[in-house]
């Protein structure tokens, strides 16, 4: 008997209880609630907010408004310091330092222990049962994890406290048992050069016997590249024959598949998409073959959502009493809806800046679609995310293309008065023809994106797009120059503005 097939049995308990989601989500959703406002009614917030009359949803909306980070900033800055009972019962020693923009701006989330607990070493256990559940003839543990891992830093001055990578604040908490099982060391983990964490985590893990990875698939593919490097092999099979999954979030996996494939040429290497975020661990794909994720009900997360159609950042920062959320039981599938949380880690209805659109109920799956903030809608095109990966997706088949990253933005009007939206790629593999691998993301959006087709219509308000090719690492480059290289940093996709494009495509003209 196997290792795997022994410590398998522990996760049992579990995988029954899953099986709650099927048909009790707002059962559970409506526990999870009354748990997270009973836990806080005697904190400052709770008092102020008069959680001690909070008997449901409907109270608890009158009672406590939406809120952007903006409007938490003063209390957790606050929590920073060392002040306790604020947000969320006690002192909170652990703030995660967001990485989903690359702003100069960073936003600093609180990590408590009844979050650590419940919400992201949860989630973890969570993907584990659910992967052995889809997948029986596992043989996860009888190797190694390899986990990719951040950094963190003092926080302030305040005793015991740290600020970081949520990575990091994992790793530093995690069971000690676990390191029995995982690779690198947790000094190599944790080192804050990437670079040098790279080189490390390479040469430490290249003889070991590694079944799984986990990271974000931009930052592992880099260490898995040096790895070849290092063995002298030309795919991950010969270096690690029993890698059989990769358990993977942070940005989406589109564009990297063909990477993976091209160096696992395993037929049965598994790919699991997890939602952990900075301020929780929300979701996991739950099938191998289908690529929506299982929203997570149980634990220390309420869910809320509000229409995209609906959503203005202006009344977010302004005027939330004019935004109209929906809890769980009130969403429909096919509709595009900003995440709104309440969490064990003292975030009350925070919107968190993620949009995720719904596939199914009963179970409740979906996918992450974009960001309320990234995403071009300068001539009401209002193309997301979800649209970009999806054409980029297409032109790459087409072509014969791997896309490693890219960001685009609008031009309003050149010198001609033509508008357009101009796209920086950096090739992995160039394509056949570049100008076809445009006409085609072009028309792929077209056929994806009804508003995009409607203003592409006869060129008239908007033009065919533009494709300018990167120089090899200029992306990179630029996260290095932010101080953003590695963790879960990574580059917003679309936006509206071209400060951003402008900065990276100056950098690259320097060399």
């Amino acid at each position: 008997m196997n290792l795997t097939s022994i410590v398998s049995k522990v996760f049992l308990p579990r995988q029954k209880e899953l099986r709650h989601h099927i048909h009790e989500g707002e059962r559970l959703q409506q526990q999870v609630l009354s748990r997270l406002v009973a836990r806080a009614s005697d904190t400052e917030w709770g008092r102020s907010h008069s959680f001690d009359s909070v008997d449901g949803y409907s109270r608890f909306i009158e009672h406590v408004p939406l809120n952007s980070y903006e409007q938490l900033k003063e209390a957790i800055d606050r929590m920073r310091h060392g002040e306790s009972d604020v947000l969320w019962p006690g002192r909170v020693k652990w703030f995660a330092k967001s990485s989903g923009t690359t702003n100069d701006k960073s936003k600093f989330i609180p990590v408590t222990e009844d979050g650590l607990r419940d919400i992201h070493f949860q989630g973890t256990w969570d993907t584990v049962s659910l992967y052995l559940m889809a997948n029986p003839r596992s043989r996860l543990f009888d190797g190694r994890a390899l986990i990719l891992g951040g950094s963190h830093s003092p926080n302030y001055n305040v005793k015991d406290s740290m600020v970081g990578d949520l990575s990091a604040i994992l790793i530093e908490n995690m069971n000690p048992l676990a390191n029995l099982v995982r690779v690198p060391k947790k000094s190599t983990a944790l080192l804050s050069d990437f670079d040098v964490k790279r080189e490390h985590i390479a040469m430490e893990t290249w003889r070991k016997n590694v079944t799984n990875l986990s990271g974000v698939p931009s930052w592992m593919m880099s260490v898995l590249m040096r790895v070849l490097e290092l063995s002298g092999c030309k795919t991950i099979d010969e270096v690690w024959p029993n890698l059989e999954v990769f358990f993977h979030g942070g940005v989406s996996f589109k564009p990297y598949r063909q990477q993976y494939a091209d160096i696992i040429r395993n037929p049965e290497m598994h790919y699991m998409e997890t939602y952990n975020a900075s301020e929780g661990f929300f979701g996991v794909q739950s099938s191998i073959e289908d690529p929506s994720l299982l929203l997570l009900l149980d634990r220390g997360v309420f869910y809320e959502f509000i229409p995209m159609d609906e959503f203005s950042e202006s009344d977010l920062q302004q005027s939330p009493e004019h935004l109209h959320a929906v809890p769980l039981w009130g969403v429909e599938t096919g509709k595009n809806y900003a995440l709104v949380i309440s969490t064990s880690c003292g975030l009350w209805r925070y919107v968190i800046g993620d949009t995720i659109c719904f596939t199914q109920k009963n179970p409740y799956k979906f996918v992450i679609t974009g960001r309320t903030k990234h995403f071009i809608n300068a001539f009401g095109e209002e193309l997301i995310v979800d649209n970009a990966e999806k054409g980029l997706e297409y032109a790459c088949r087409m072509t014969n293309a791997e896309v490693k990253d890219y960001t685009a933005a609008p031009i309003y009007m050149d010198t001609h008065a033509k508008c357009r939206h101009q796209w920086l790629i950096e090739f992995s593999r160039e394509p056949d023809d570049l100008d076809r691998f445009a006409t085609l993301l072009d028309q792929k959006l077209q056929e994806i994106n009804s508003d995009y087709e409607a203003k592409r219509f006869k060129d008239i308000t908007l033009q065919h797009l533009e494709v300018v090719k990167a120089r090899p690492n200029l992306f990179n480059d630029w996260l290095k120059c932010k101080g953003k290289l590695g963790g879960q940093h990574k580059i917003p996709r679309l936006s509206n503005s071209r400060r951003l494009i402008e900065e990276i495509m100056e950098l690259g003209e320097k060399e």
